[in-house]
């Protein structure tokens, strides 16, 4: 198995460098002149940008210490996602590279010469660097068509890739919108009519998302007026030393019947025991294979998968297994991948997260094809599935083509 696992890195680890390796390319070494200033500074982004990434994903993983996790953080996680956008930009440079060459080729000066009786425009050849002559300062040679060429696709790839990179910044910094669904559930009372349940999950709190944007999301949460909250997983990156003055805004979460809480994988990264602890001490109410009456129906939750590792996984029989079915009821599971066993136990909703929505596009390809449903309202037999796509973001703080959200589920009555 080790065997296994280190042939796959190796193989994962050469491509990541061949991948690196295209872009110093195309973008330095074919558009800078060798041993000029210019090259040297754009090979030691491109040597200390892979450097810099692989030292912030092993300082949080390592639990180093919060301040160089937070020096780390920023530049790390950014290439990340720019070094995807960059590489994506080049390969479509790669395809209108021929059409940019005609054009170029069009624009070259030309002159008339006689063939066979007829004149005849050739294009006149590139100029060549002059020898010095001795007095005088040597002229800069006129740029080549290659030279023109790989700058300009060098150039606009790069202000391609800055520009989704920013703007995918900038959503994840100002903070979630707001997302409404309405969820029929035919056991639910009249009575329970336009219950609002506001679901917030992978908020992400750490080196890079501190408390200004715990204190966003909890101001959208409670601008909603919702009759429950219910964050469901991924609420942090790292220890409750670390980051128990991030996540103190939460203590402000306000909702009639409360905010419930259970584990995402990040949790048991981070120490899930001590964050389930603090976040009950922030008036969060966990449900570790548990459930409540909330009246109208039975809310439950399930630790998440990943606790299985450490003794703690979901046990949907403690939650789940004595209930009265006849009764509506709502599951909080991080993982949509635990739908199956909610449709078993007879769940009405389901309500996840963990997907992100793909975060990065082309990322939502990977997470549609490692998950029964990516986002969004879904069906699986009588249950429903609710997928948010999260208020934060793991990594770099950057999404592209999956808006973070909160969103308030209304519950519907069909007596009403």
């Amino acid at each position: 198995m080790i065997v296994v696992f280190v042939l796959i890195a190796a193989a994962v680890l050469a491509a990541f460098a061949a991948l690196h390796y295209y872009a110093w390319r195309r973008l330095v070494r074919e558009t800078t002149a060798k041993g000029g200033w210019p090259r040297r500074i754009g090979t030691l982004v491109f040597v200390a940008g892979p450097v810099l990434m692989f030292a912030a994903l092993a300082a949080e993983r390592a639990g180093a210490p919060f301040l160089l996790q937070q020096v780390l953080a920023w530049p790390g996680f950014l290439w990340m996602a720019f070094a995807l956008y960059l590489l994506l930009a080049l390969l479509v440079g790669e395809v209108v590279r021929p059409l940019l060459r005609r054009i170029i080729d069009r624009r070259r000066p030309t002159a008339t010469v006689a063939a066979e009786g007829a004149p005849v425009r050739v294009p006149v050849p590139e100029l060549r660097e002059l020898e010095p002559v001795p007095g005088l300062a040597p002229a800069a040679p006129a740029p080549t068509r290659r030279l023109v060429l790989a700058r300009t696709v060098g150039a606009a790839a790069t202000v391609a890739a800055a520009g989704v990179v920013a703007g995918g910044a900038y959503g994840v910094l100002r903070g979630p919108t707001v997302k409404r669904v309405t969820v029929p559930l035919a056991k639910l009372p009249r009575a329970a009519h336009g219950f609002r349940i506001a679901v917030v999950s992978d908020i992400h709190l750490g080196p890079v998302l501190g408390r200004g944007f715990a204190e966003r999301v909890v101001e959208t949460i409670n601008a909603t007026q919702p009759d429950l909250i219910a964050v469901v997983g991924d609420l942090v990156d790292g220890s409750v030393e670390h980051l128990a003055p991030a996540v103190a805004p939460l203590a402000r979460l306000s909702a009639r019947h409360g905010t419930y809480f259970v584990t995402g994988n990040h949790e048991y990264f981070s120490g899930a025991d001590p964050w389930v602890e603090h976040v009950r001490e922030l008036g969060l109410r966990p449900l570790e294979n548990a459930r409540v009456d909330i009246g109208a129906f039975d809310l439950a939750g399930v630790n998440d998968i990943a606790g299985e590792n450490y003794g703690e996984g979901p046990d949907y029989a403690k939650a789940l297994g004595d209930r009265d079915t006849s009764r509506a009821s709502v599951l909080l599971a991080h993982q949509p991948v635990m739908i199956h066993e909610a449709v078993k136990h007879s769940v009405d909703l389901q309500l996840s997260g963990h997907t992100h929505g793909g975060q990065l596009w082309p990322g939502n390809f990977v997470a549609a094809a490692s998950n029964p449903t990516l986002a969004g309202l879904d069906r699986y037999g009588d249950t429903q599935l609710y997928v948010s796509r999260g208020a934060g973001a793991w990594g770099p703080p950057v999404r592209v083509g999956a808006p973070s959200d909160i969103t308030v589920v209304q519950l519907a009555s069909k007596q009403a």
